[in-house]
């Protein structure tokens, strides 16, 4: 099959996985609603579907070395399908957290998964194309959301969306399996592929580049609205808008980004990535005026963008551990920060304030520039 085709295909995966993703996110209150869930409850399945990625982490790693990051991809998302489709027919809550412990598990295992067989497509391409991978998962996750939206707007029960949503994406699942791609396997090359490894010299660098992006995106996430309505005191209607101005700025960069990364190098553009991200930072958290609030989060949207995509295009070129390996070793760093700390950051908060916690992250950003070295690969 051409390289074209595969790249065609691993784009379909990603924007399947953020499509899934956020189908299921914005359906969280009416679940909660249904099931008759308190915060904590809430919270609890929540961390199900957290503990369920990062088992599947090294696991994928193993079986990306074994038998292939292409057919591991095929084969989980499948399995991504079937589960998040699940979780809208769950009848009861012990049914629910096996299914969001499935959903978590496939997910992470896919998104190491997809990384890599990203990363032999963009070999193969001989130029970069992992960041607009990434502007795909963007993209999925604010059709699946939207879509949701117009589904609870016109009363239609998550049982029906859920089935329908699914239904739409057999014929692209499908076709993703019929693609033929052979992937490099340590079995080929004769390496051993232990379950579990840390990353270990630059890749612990890289490790660190992804841990601190996904914080940034994470405490924007799941902070920015609060922040503002609660530390700020601006109107509560106008809350959303700074994470989808974040959000915005993200989707555009990412495909921009593969681009820009061709022209300037890898280095280049994460040491000017982590000046912007530090940059909108400060003027986020300074919380001058709604409109600096604002200027701030699509300045940071434009920093954090590129930086999960140059590290995970960076690890599997990791001279010094396997493909598999080593993507798992970076997303376990780089998903962790992402799904654990907001949480921390909210702790903060509630100690001090969300501003404070905020400028947590801020001063992790000051790191990015120094860091940006650890990114440059054999070919860039």
């Amino acid at each position: 099959m051409s390289v074209r085709a595969a790249r065609y295909g691993v784009s379909a995966v990603f924007f399947l996985c953020g499509a899934l993703f956020g189908m299921w996110a914005s359906r969280i209150p009416d679940i909660k609603t249904n099931f008759g869930l308190d915060e904590a409850s809430l919270g609890a399945l929540l961390l199900v579907l957290a503990l369920g990625s990062f088992t599947a982490f090294p696991l994928s790693g193993y079986l990306i070395d074994r038998i292939g990051a292409a057919l591991v991809s095929k084969i989980l998302t499948i399995a991504t399908l079937l589960v998040f489709v699940s979780i809208g027919l769950a009848p009861t809550i012990p049914f629910l957290a096996l299914c969001l412990a499935l959903a978590g598990f496939s997910i992470g295992g896919l998104d190491v998964a997809m990384n890599a067989w990203g990363a032999e497509v963009e070999t193969r391409l001989a130029r970069p194309v992992m960041s607009s991978y990434h502007g795909m998962f963007s993209l999925g996750a604010g059709v699946g959301a939207q879509v949701g939206g117009v589904a609870i707007w016109g009363g239609v029960s998550v049982v029906a969306h859920f089935a329908l949503w699914g239904a739409i994406f057999i014929p692209v699942v499908f076709w993703i399996c019929r693609l033929s791609w052979e992937s490099d396997t340590v079995s080929r090359t004769g390496e051993r592929a232990p379950f579990l490894a840390l990353p270990k010299g630059g890749l612990a660098l890289v490790g660190v580049v992804a841990l601190i992006a996904a914080l940034g995106e994470g405490a924007v996430t799941d902070w920015a609205a609060l922040y503002q309505i609660q530390d700020l005191g601006y109107p509560d209607y106008l809350a959303p808008t700074a994470f989808a101005i974040f959000s915005f700025a993200m989707v555009v960069m990412r495909f921009a980004g593969d681009r820009i990364i061709a022209a300037h190098g890898p280095v280049k553009v994460a040491r000017v990535s982590g000046a912007a991200a530090l940059f909108g930072g400060l003027l986020f958290v300074s919380g001058w005026s709604l409109w600096v609030v604002w200027a701030g989060c699509f300045v940071m949207g434009l920093g954090y963008a590129v930086l999960f995509p140059l590290a995970m295009s960076r690890a599997a070129s990791d001279p010094h551990m396997s493909k598999g390996r080593a993507l798992a070793a970076v997303a376990t760093l780089g998903y962790g920060a992402f799904l654990l700390g907001p949480p921390l950051l909210g702790f903060v908060g509630d100690l001090v304030s969300l501003r404070a916690s905020l400028l947590i992250v801020v001063l992790f950003t000051t790191a990015l520039p120094f860091l940006a070295g650890a990114l440059k690969t054999r070919t860039g």
